[in-house]
């Protein structure tokens, strides 16, 4: 089960990124919020898109994007035991202060999903 480097114990997940995110991606038709991961995950078609860790935001930004993913700030491997999960990416909190920062994040995560076979 993974659970967040940051935040305090008690806490699963920031329930504020959460609503922000909710705000963001709006009356998607194909999106379903799921518990996962120890905090909750955006679904799109059933394809997990972002979602959020502690205070962290998780994106599926897909294998090809990896390299450019990584090379924004704030920006780490997404890692639950040891390896880290080619695809997928986790912004810490400095980087998603910005509403456009995290809207660029979200329309990464949900065109991504989008683009993914239903499931």
């Amino acid at each position: 089960m993974f659970t967040p480097s940051i935040g305090s114990s008690s806490m699963a997940y920031s329930e504020e990124l959460a609503q922000r995110i909710r705000d963001e991606i709006g009356a998607h038709p194909a999106l379903v919020e799921k518990q996962m991961f120890g905090g909750i995950a955006f679904m799109i078609h059933g394809n997990m898109s972002v979602g959020v860790a502690g205070d962290e935001l998780m994106v599926r930004v897909g294998k090809e994007n990896d390299g450019a993913a990584m090379a924004r700030p704030h920006v780490r491997p997404f890692d639950l035991s040891g390896r880290p999960m080619a695809g997928w990416v986790l912004v810490a909190a400095e980087g998603l202060s910005a509403d456009e920062d995290l809207a660029s994040w979200i329309d990464t995560g949900v065109q991504y999903a989008e683009n993914l076979p239903l499931k």
